[in-house]
């Protein structure tokens, strides 16, 4: 076949398959976006709330934090708070919760280990002589408030569930004084209530650490017996301890944390209310 006809019975080429060009993705510019999106509504922040942000914003930037965890055995404890609470609350009138019990536990470590009740200020090491226990606690309005039970070193165990119960409930009702929530010089959250087994909680500048306690739940567990080990169903829960690793090791946080969890195992059963 001549040259010219072979030309002309050549296959057609094969177009390549049209290119396809993905939709570009929707990104705000200077609050508008740039296609379709679902509605959305736009609030001020609250005063409040700014305030926590930025307060929490000066944690994160100016602390090193490390965080170190310990699970507790309480069974002992909220065993003592069930028998007992209604009695408590007929003589102290006040309700009692494990919450009360981790305060006199938290203050009874802070005085074994002086060096975590302290804060920084600059090239200056404050060590704190008073022990103010600020208790985050969450509003009604879901912002956040720490309100400080000054000198808890100096209170029994009624004083603390007092000074708690009305610290918080005047606290949700919005009418803390500002002092009372000013000052502290160690902090808790509970972040237990909120079925929470654990979290890494940013520390209360100017403080030098905070304890996360997380929910108390029942789990399977190594008892010790006079026969040796068993297995027994225990309340059980999870501690952490953030702390400022510029003046806290992991020595001290973990010696601090130990002590925390021999106190509250060596819960004494017979304790009169």
């Amino acid at each position: 076949m001549p040259f010219a006809e072979k030309k002309k019975h050549r296959p057609a080429p094969v177009s390549a398959p049209p290119t396809t060009i993905a939709a570009e993705p929707v990104f705000p510019i200077n609050g508008q976006t740039t296609g379709s999106q679902e509605d959305v509504e736009k609030v001020p922040l609250p005063r409040i709330r700014k305030k926590i942000a930025e307060h929490m914003l000066i944690s994160s930037k100016t602390i090193p934090h490390v965080t170190s965890f310990i699970e507790v055995d309480v069974t002992t404890m909220a065993e003592w708070r069930e028998k007992h609470k209604d009695e408590f609350q007929r003589k102290y009138n006040t309700k009692l919760t494990l919450t009360h019990l981790f305060v006199e536990a938290i203050v009874a470590a802070l005085k074994a280990y002086p060096q975590v009740n302290v804060s920084i200020d600059g090239d200056t090491l404050v060590i704190r002589k008073n022990f103010h226990i600020g208790m985050a606690t969450v509003l009604p309005d879901g912002n956040l408030i720490v309100p400080v039970i000054k000198h808890a070193d100096k209170l029994n165990l009624s004083g603390i569930a007092q000074a708690v119960n009305d610290l918080s409930e005047r606290a949700r009702n919005y009418s803390l004084k500002p002092h009372e929530a000013t000052g502290s010089t160690f902090s808790f959250t509970n972040i237990g209530v909120f079925g929470s087994l654990s979290g890494t909680p940013l520390i209360n500048v100017p403080e030098a650490a905070i304890l996360g306690i997380g929910a108390v739940i029942k789990k399977p567990w190594a008892v010790r017996t006079n026969e040796g080990y068993a297995m027994g169903l225990r309340d059980i829960v999870m501690l952490s301890l953030a702390y400022d690793h510029r003046i806290i090791d992991g020595s001290l946080g973990g010696l601090f944390l130990k002590y925390l969890k021999d106190y509250l195992e060596a819960f004494d059963p017979n304790r009169p209310v």
